[in-house]
C-alpha cells in the first residue's frame, strides 16, 4: 500500500497478507516505510533457497531499494553469471535477490532481460517511486486499488476487502463482458468497480501515492515473413529453444511433478523433463463421463519411463468444490477447470509434489484451435461469425469493441488474420481466463504452476512463426508435432492425435440431476444476480423446459453455458459483494 497523506495500519497490512496465506504459507514479511507513507507485505511459497537468506520483502542496505515479488526467474542462474562479472555479490542462492541485483545494475532495462513469470511491487528511494510489473504473457496477476489518496496492490484482488473504506460493487462492464465472454475481455478491469490489473508486460510507476506512468515494456512480434529458412532450421530451433526452458523449469529445492493429459502439448514438455532423470506424473480423469484421457497418459508414461499416478474426480466432487470454493474466482472468470484442476493440485500436494509442471499455452500460440481454421480475409461478416464463436451467444452487445481489439491484432500483424486471433487467444483468453484458472486453482492449494509454452522465449518464437509453419498437410501446430517426430520424442499415436476436450460443467448440469437441482437453486434464488439481471426467464425455460437456449437472434443460444457463468457469479457475488446474503 503506497498512501503518504495517511500511512497504512499495521493490523490492516497483516490481514491483507492473511488473506492470502495460501498463496505462501511458508513464510511472511513485511517492510514499513514511514516517511513515505509505503508498506510492503509479503507471503512466501518457498520452492527455490529454502533459507532465509530469501525472506522477502528484500532490501539492498546500500541502495535502500526493496523488492516484494510473486513468481520465478527461470534463467536466474545466467543473469547471476552476468551480475557476478559486474561485480555483485550474492549472499542467497535464490532468483529474488537476482530480481533485485538486476534491478540495480539495469533498473527497468532488466525487465526483457527476465525469463519468467513474475508480479513484483520495488520500492527505489532514489526517485521516491515504486514500481509494479508484469511478466510479458500475464502468467501472475498484480492487481491495483485506488482508494482513500492512495494506492494498494495485491496479488488477489480479496485482500482489498480488508482495506478500510473498500465497497464490493459489480462493475456493470465486467458483469456484462462476464456474462458474453467468460471473463474480463479488456484485460484492465475486474469485476468489482475500483479494481483493475496491470496488463501483460506492463511496468507502473506509482509516486507520492498517485499513478505518475504507465510504460508497455513488452509487445508480442509479429510473423516473420521473410524467414525464408527450412523445416529442419525451424525445427531445431524450436527444439533448442525448448530444452533450455524445460530445463530451467526443472530448477527446485522441492519436489516437481507434471500434469499429463495424454495429449500432444503436455506429452512434449513430459517427453524433454524425463530427460533430465526421473518424472512424477499425474493424470486426470472424470467420473460419469466419457472425457477419459488415461489411456494415452498411460502410453505416453510408459514410453517416457515416468512414475504415473491417476486422479478420478466425480461430479459430486465439484458440486462441492463450487459451493465451497467461490472466493478461488476472486477475479470472476468462468473457466470450469479452475475446479476440476483445484482438486488435482490438491491431490498433487498430498503426493509431495509442491511444483508441477503444466501445458498449458499451446494452443494459443501454436494454433491447435479449430478457430484457427480462417479465410484469407476476414469481412464484417467473418468477424461476425468469429465474435459468435467466442462470446457463446447467437447474439450480444459487444460486438463493437470484439471488433475493434480484432482490427487492432489485424494491424499490429500486417493484415493477417491467423495472427490476430492468436493475439487474441493469447493476450485475451489465456491471461484473462485460462493462465488465471493455473495460478488460482495452484496458488490457491499453495502448488507453484509452471507453464514452459508461455515462457517469453517459447511465445515469441511462436508469434514470429507465419501461419504456414503451424497448419501444414492438414495438421495443425504442425511445427511442433514435428519437433516430436523428428527427434522420436514420443510415440506416433500421440504426435498426429486431434485436441480432445468437452464442456464437462455443462454435461454435468444437463444430465447429473443432483447438480442440476443445486445449480437451479441458486441461481434462481429470490433476488440473485441473474433475477437482477433480468435473465430468470432464460434460466427458468432451462431448468424447467428443458431448453437448450433461443433461435437466433433471440438472446443466448447455448442456456448451459449462461447456467454456469451465473451460477459461479452468484456464488461469487456473495462473498465479494456487499449487501449480499451468506
Amino acid at each position: 500500500m503506497f498512501n503518504p497523506e495517511a500511512e497504512p495500519a499495521p493490523e490492516v497490512l497483516e490481514r491483507m497478507a492473511r488473506s492470502m496465506r495460501h498463496r505462501g504459507p511458508d513464510d511472511e514479511g513485511f517492510h514499513r516505510f514511514s516517511q513515505a507513507g509505503l508498506a510492503l507485505a509479503h507471503r512466501r511459497l518457498s520452492i527455490i533457497d529454502l533459507s532465509a537468506a530469501s525472506h522477502q520483502p528484500m532490501k539492498d542496505e546500500a541502495s535502500g531499494v526493496v523488492l516484494a515479488y510473486n513468481g520465478e526467474i527461470y534463467n536466474f542462474r545466467a543473469l547471476r553469471r552476468e551480475l557476478e562479472a559486474r561485480g555483485h555479490v550474492f549472499r542467497s542462492s535464490g532468483d529474488t535477490e537476482v530480481l533485485l541485483k538486476a534491478w540495480l545494475e539495469w533498473g527497468e532495462g532488466c525487465l526483457p532481460r527476465l525469463a519468467g513469470m513474475f508480479a513484483f511491487a520495488l520500492w527505489d528511494p532514489r526517485g521516491a517511486a515504486l514500481h509494479l510489473a508484469r511478466d510479458a504473457t500475464g502468467m501472475k496477476p498484480l492487481y491495483l486499488c485506488r482508494l482513500n489518496g492512495g494506492v494498494a496492490f495485491a496479488s488477489e484482488v480479496k485482500a482489498f476487502l480488508q482495506l478500510p473504506g473498500f465497497s464490493g460493487r459489480i462493475d456493470p462492464a465486467g458483469l456484462q463482458q462476464f456474462l458474453e465472454f467468460g471473463y474480463r475481455f479488456d484485460g484492465r478491469g475486474t469485476m468489482l468497480a475500483g479494481v483493475e490489473k496491470l496488463l501483460p508486460g506492463e511496468r507502473v510507476v506509482v509516486r507520492d501515492g498517485r499513478v505518475v506512468e504507465s510504460v508497455t515494456w513488452f509487445t508480442p512480434p509479429a510473423p516473420n515473413g521473410a524467414d525464408a529458412r527450412d523445416e529442419a532450421e525451424r525445427v531445431a530451433e524450436l527444439r533448442t529453444t525448448l530444452d533450455t526452458v524445460v530445463a530451467e523449469h526443472l530448477i527446485a529445492d522441492v519436489p516437481v511433478g507434471l500434469l499429463l493429459s495424454g495429449g500432444l502439448d503436455s506429452s512434449v514438455v513430459a517427453a524433454l523433463a524425463a530427460r533430465g532423470g526421473q518424472l512424477t506424473t499425474v493424470c486426470m480423469a472424470f467420473g460419469q463421463s466419457d472425457v477419459d484421457e488415461r489411456a494415452h497418459a498411460r502410453e505416453v508414461a510408459a514410453f517416457i519411463g515416468s512414475d504415473h499416478h491417476e486422479v478420478l474426480i466425480h461430479p459430486q466432487e465439484v458440486q462441492v468444490e463450487v459451493a465451497s470454493g467461490a472466493w478461488v474466482f476472486d477475479d470472476l472468470f468462468a473457466d470450469w477447470g479452475a475446479l476440476t484442476t483445484r482438486l488435482l493440485y490438491r491431490r498433487c500436494r498430498e503426493m509431495g509434489l509442491k511444483v508441477v509442471l503444466v501445458g498449458e499455452g499451446a494452443d494459443e500460440l501454436f494454433g491447435g484451435y479449430d478457430v484457427f481454421n480462417l479465410p484469407q480475409r476476414l469481412g464484417l461478416w467473418q468477424q461476425f461469425r468469429l465474435y459468435q464463436r467466442y462470446c457463446g451467444r447467437r447474439w450480444g452487445r459487444l460486438f463493437g469493441p470484439f471488433r475493434t481489439a480484432l482490427r487492432d491484432n489485424l494491424r499490429e500483424g500486417g493484415g493477417d488474420p491467423f495472427h490476430a486471433v492468436r493475439l487474441l487467444e493469447s493476450r485475451r483468453q489465456l491471461p484473462n481466463n485460462y493462465v488465471m484458472k493455473v495460478d488460482k486453482a495452484s496458488m490457491s492449494e499453495s502448488v507453484e504452476a509452471r507453464a514452459p509454452y508461455l515462457d517469453r522465449r517459447i511465445a515469441e518464437l511462436a508469434w514470429r512463426t507465419p501461419a504456414a509453419w503451424l497448419q501444414r498437410d492438414g495438421e495443425n501446430k504442425y511445427l511442433l508435432r514435428a519437433v516430436a517426430r523428428h527427434s522420436g520424442l514420443l510415440p506416433t499415436s500421440i504426435t498426429s492425435r486431434r485436441k480432445f476436450g468437452a464442456p464437462l460443467n455443462a454435461r454435468w448440469m444437463d444430465n447429473d440431476p443432483e447438480f442440476r437441482r443445486f445449480a437451479r437453486g441458486i441461481i434462481l434464488a429470490p433476488g440473485s444476480q441473474t433475477e437482477q439481471a433480468g435473465l430468470a426467464p432464460a434460466m427458468r425455460a432451462y431448468f424447467d423446459d428443458g431448453r437448450a437456449g433461443n433461435p437466433f437472434p433471440a438472446a443466448l443460444s447455448i442456456f448451459s453455458n449462461l447456467a454456469w457463468r451465473l451460477l459461479l457469479l452468484e456464488l461469487w457475488a456473495r462473498v465479494y459483494v456487499e449487501g449480499v446474503p451468506e
